[in-house]
């Protein structure tokens, strides 16, 4: 979700791409708490900030009022805000680190646990670098701008695993009481067979300025958005919201999908499209049709996802409600309040107690990645205006190249 709707609404056994290229099951793997560093019943988390925009800055000061966590380093491309926030946050000036290297030097210094808010496209290095330097860590979706990236940190998540890190990928929805249930009776029979899932995201775009002689105007106030190699696309990075919900739903990953889509907004200067139309399919025969838009038209903020099954129907909603109407009873649920705060420190809850007591089976990795992958599937698919497969964008790898030319080391 977006920071303009968090201000207007102040309240804020699977199949899956990653079996399907061969990756490795993470499996559950436990060690006693006190041989997890900095972990003892009497010390805190020490953690590391990378990316002090305006979410970055809100995990921080989750991270502070958790109380289990002590935040020691700090950094952002841009020395103010990483001095801003050092400043506010009381972390020496000596690990306030600025500019493209400034994710390296941080996680030189020593941290438990890596927290990631940075535009996408940098996601794939400071995992691997969080991942290698033995830190836990902690990111924002999606998973990268393309499929390259987005296999990378697979790998060095199911890295993390092998050598008993926590890796916490913070979606939302996931942790809402009301989703968590309305899916368990779907998935269980509650409205019968599943033949159709909707999905929909729309929301204002961000501002698309023109471009300048570096990429350094396009990296602060989510301007990155509207560019695919900084930040996917709006369908990559927002949109993955709805369409990682129907995944969950439908319990697999799409084996290919069609579509359109195209700019509207006004003066575009980034090359992501901005309205889309896309349909999946699955192997087992289920249909996925999400739409969205991201156009400055005052219409709602709406992440919604409805499933159409033989018995009745479920939909769900990012700020509006979950419920279930079926032939054979149904599911009351309820209003889905302040999600995108109260999603995220639960998941700052999770991923502490994970790190404390040694448990590592990273259930958020694998459906994150296959979201990633289904939105760059359908943002191809609906870019070329034709059908892709699965397999056909994973063998293509099609590597998304950023420009950081003159930009400060």
């Amino acid at each position: 979700m977006n920071r303009q709707a968090e201000t207007r609404r102040g309240r804020l056994t699977r199949r899956g791409f990653m079996s399907g290229i061969g990756a490795a099951t993470i499996s559950l793997t436990v060690v006693k708490p006190q041989s997890v560093r900095g972990t003892q019943a009497s010390s805190r988390i020490e953690a590391g900030c990378i990316g002090l925009g305006g979410r970055g800055r809100m995990i921080a000061g989750m991270l502070e009022k958790h109380g289990g966590y002590q935040i020691t380093a700090v950094a952002d491309y841009f020395a103010p805000l990483a001095e801003a926030s050092g400043e506010q946050l009381k972390v020496k000036k000596s690990r306030r680190f600025s500019g493209l290297s400034c994710y390296k030097k941080l996680v030189a210094s020593k941290v438990d646990a890596v927290f990631l808010e940075t535009p996408p496209y940098c996601f794939p290095e400071h995992v691997e670098a969080a991942v290698e330097a033995g830190c836990h860590v902690y990111i924002a979706k999606p998973l990268g701008c393309d499929v390259p990236g987005c296999l990378r940190i697979a790998k060095m998540a199911e890295k993390a695993t092998a050598d008993r890190k926590v890796f916490l990928v913070d979606f939302q929805t996931r942790t809402d009481p009301f989703f968590i249930e309305a899916v368990k009776r779907v998935r269980a029979g509650a409205i019968g067979k599943i033949g159709m899932l909707s999905s929909e995201y729309n929301d204002e775009s961000f501002s698309d300025p023109p471009k300048t002689a570096t990429v350094e105007s396009r990296l602060q106030h989510l301007i990155w958005v509207n560019d695919e190699e900084l930040g996917g696309s709006y369908l990559v990075n927002a949109g993955i919201h709805a369409v990682d919900v129907a995944l969950w739903i439908a319990g697999e990953a799409p084996v290919s999908a069609m579509g359109s889509s195209r700019i509207v907004r006004g003066d575009p200067h980034g090359d992501s499209h901005d309205v889309f139309s896309v349909t999946y399919e699955f192997a087992s025969g289920l249909i996925l049709n999400h739409r969205g838009e991201h156009l400055k038209n005052r219409f709602e903020f709406r992440s919604d996802c409805f499933v159409q099954g033989q018995e009745g129907y479920l939909e769900t909603g990012y700020t509006s409600r979950v419920r279930i109407l079926g032939n054979r009873g149904g599911y009351r649920g309820g209003d889905v309040v302040n999600l995108y705060p109260l999603g995220a420190e639960r998941n700052i809850d999770t991923f502490h107690k994970s790190v404390v007591n040694g448990v590592y089976d990273n259930p958020t990795v694998e459906p994150s990645v296959n979201a990633t992958l289904a939105t760059i599937l359908g943002r191809e698919a609906a870019k070329r205006n034709t059908k892709l497969t699965a397999e056909q964008v994973i063998r293509e790898n099609k590597r998304l190249e950023v420009d950081l030319t003159g930009l400060k080391a």
